[in-house]
Order: C-alpha cells, then structure tokens, then sequence
C-alpha cells in the first residue's frame, strides 16, 4: 500500500510524520472539535452540512476561524488531498483543536487542524449484508449540556464504551444519557421503527448532531414516512420491528439483534436506496 499523507494546517505531509508537542491543546485537553467525512469518486459529500455543523461547533467552543471553515475550504482541501494520495473513495477525519499556550484558560482561541484521509473500496453506500449485535452500555452515562451535540475530542465516553463493546464480542453498543434514555451508539445515531412510526433522540437528549442523521430525516419525510425525535426509553428496543444506525462515513447500517430480540431491515434497505440516489 502507498504511503498516505495528511494536511496539517495547510502543509501536505507524510501521515507518520511527527508533528505534535506536549503543549498541543488537542492533546492534554481533548480542546477541539472533529468532522467525519465521506469522499466518493473523487468528492467530498455533503460538504455544505459539514462545513455549516463545523463552523456551529467552532462558535460554541469559542475558536478563531470559524468562518474559514466554509464549503469552498472543504471541498479544496479535501479534493487536493485526495489528489496527493490518489484516492477516489475514502473516509475523512478533519480534526480542529485550539492551537494555544495555557492551563485549562488558554492564552488565545487560534484554530489549528489537521485532515486525515483513509481509502475504501465502495463508491457508494452499501448496507450491511450481516445484521449488528448490540447491547446497552450503561457504565458512563452521556451528560446533556450545551456540547453534548458537538463531535468535541473529549471522547471518553465512546472510549470506555468501545472497551466495552470489545470485551462482549459486539459489533457495537448503544449509549444512554444521564436520564437514562438511548441517546447514540458508538459512532452513530440511532433510528427506531416501531408500530409503523420512525423515531430517533431528540438533540435534547444529548445526541451528536450528526449530518447523516440529518439526511435521513428528511429521505424519511419527503418519503411520508411518520416521524418523531422523541425521548426514547432503552426497553423500546424489546419491541422495536427494526433499528438501525446512521454516520457520515457508512451511512446507514441494520441491526440484527439486542439480547434475544431480532430486527427485520426492510425500511433500512429501501432509505439506504434513497439516499444512493442523493
């Protein structure tokens, strides 16, 4: 395989490099913010509900730059990146920290990134051909506040969940928040279909925010599909016809099984169809 190369503040270079001091924010205090992407023959897709969701985070979190952090600047990067690494389809990590001297107060809000690209296979979104195992983790509730929708570097909780999710042999695991209601999974939101109705958290219940989340939400209204972000209780998924999962990076992937309950995909398969056509 060829080397790959990142963009580090505007500087193409080889992915290994070492670039990083002890100072760096991003790395004491997970101070920063992240978008994950997707590239398809050679473009960047969605560009505009990253660049929007992006430069909405970078104002909470009180960064500079935020209004550099625009589609045009996006789609740039991203498409010369790929230009380096001769790369059609790919996943795309572009990362923001506070680039700043200081304690927990830092001495200024100047933005620094990073962009990281990996290469796939598929031009477009595929749906799992085998269905996911997920169970609750409930050891680390998420808290809601003011950043809870944010992709912020401070990502313990998906860490310890993760762990979690390893040491049971699954494919993936639903987080709660402090209200003990479904909040996300691992790296995705979540869909529920039950007695014929669609439901996902609700941004109240301390979800991220997340673009693709956002585009299936509309493929489900402009398809008449009945709809509502909601407060959902965990034991909906003892009674659930299908659920299923949604990020930037794999679209939309079905799950199979929680406990011993098994979940149909016949929703699941005709979104993912809708939004292939996108």
């Amino acid at each position: 395989m060829a080397p790959l190369y990142i963009n580090f503040n505007g500087e193409i270079l080889a992915a290994d490099s070492k670039l990083l001091t002890i100072a760096n924010r991003g790395f004491k205090y997970g101070d920063g913010l992240f978008e994950s992407m997707r590239l398809m023959k050679g473009q960047l897709k969605f560009a505009e509900l990253h660049a929007d969701r992006l430069q909405r985070g970078m104002k909470l979190l009180k960064i500079d730059g935020y209004s550099q952090m625009d589609t045009w600047f996006l789609k740039e990067k991203v498409e010369q990146l790929a230009t380096r690494n001769k790369i059609k389809h790919g996943r795309l990590r572009l990362t923001v920290y506070r680039d700043a001297e200081g304690l927990y107060a830092p001495t200024q809000n100047k933005m620094g990134y990073c962009l990281e690209m990996q290469p796939m296979d598929e031009p477009r979104y595929f749906l799992n051909d085998k269905g996911l195992i997920m169970d609750v983790f409930t050891e680390l509730p998420k808290p809601v506040n003011y950043l809870s929708n944010v992709k912020t570097c401070n990502s313990l909780p998906f860490v310890m969940a993760g762990l979690f999710k390893t040491q049971n042999r699954l494919d993936d695991i639903f987080l709660i928040n402090h209200r003990g209601n479904l909040c996300e999974a691992g790296s995705s939101n979540i869909f529920v279909w039950y007695k014929s109705h669609l439901y996902t958290p609700a941004l109240s219940e301390g979800c991220v925010e997340g673009v693709m989340r956002n585009i299936v939400i509309k493929l489900a209204k402009q398809s008449n599909i009945p709809f509502t972000e909601a407060e959902i209780n965990p034991d909906i998924l003892y009674e659930a016809d299908e659920v299923f999962l949604t990020n930037a990076a794999r679209g939309i992937q079905w799950v199979m099984g929680f406990g011993v309950k098994r979940y149909f995909n016949q929703l699941s398969k005709g979104l993912i169809g809708e939004l292939n056509k996108l």
